[in-house]
């Protein structure tokens, strides 16, 4: 008898420390980048200090347009820096689309765009995406902003792209976007 009041004991001291356990805080949501308003209808975007050294930008509009802000001609993601832009420039959201979603996609290696463009309009529906709903190489992170436009700012023609250097032009009006399907 004193065998199972023993067992009994030792079931009942662990379900006490697993409850203590469960009773912390949960860690706080890691901040992988932020969005910096650089004008009322452009954004920076800034990845934080020990986030993964590839990135690559996406935006999905109330009206269901999205686009790829980090296209470059090997259609790979690009080197991201800590605390400073992502290619080092300003990305211009058009004040018709509405809000947008910014999604930030962090990897340990070079990611295939458009791979993530198909996935990210596959998931165009979905409240909340994580690098967990992607089929990627590699290690990925996925970090969610939000941005509203503007009036105010005199329009200016297509958004930002990235050349293979990293460093910003002007993509003009052949900027991609993916517009949603007539249903």
């Amino acid at each position: 008898m004193t065998r199972w009041t023993g067992l009994l004991l030792v079931m009942t001291l662990g379900a006490g420390i697993a409850s203590c356990d469960d009773a912390k805080p949960p860690p706080a949501k890691v901040t992988r980048a932020m969005v910096k308003r650089t004008g009322p209808a452009t954004m920076e975007i800034i990845p934080g200090e020990g986030q993964l050294p590839y990135c690559m930008l996406f935006t999905t509009s109330e009206k269901g347009v999205i686009r790829q802000l980090t296209l470059t001609r090997e259609k790979r993601s690009i080197r991201c820096n800590a605390n400073r832009p992502v290619a080092n420039t300003s990305f211009r959201v058009p004040v018709q689309e509405g809000k947008v979603r910014v999604y930030v996609f962090f990897s340990d290696e070079p990611v295939p765009t458009n791979w993530v463009a198909q996935q990210l309009y596959e998931l165009r529906d979905r409240e909340r995406i994580t690098s967990m709903d992607l089929r990627l190489p590699g290690r990925i992170f996925v970090e969610t902003l939000e941005f509203t436009p503007e009036t105010g700012e005199p329009e200016a023609k297509g958004g930002g792209v990235t050349s293979d250097g990293g460093t910003a032009s002007d993509a003009g009006p052949s900027t991609p976007s993916v517009e949603p399907a007539a249903h």
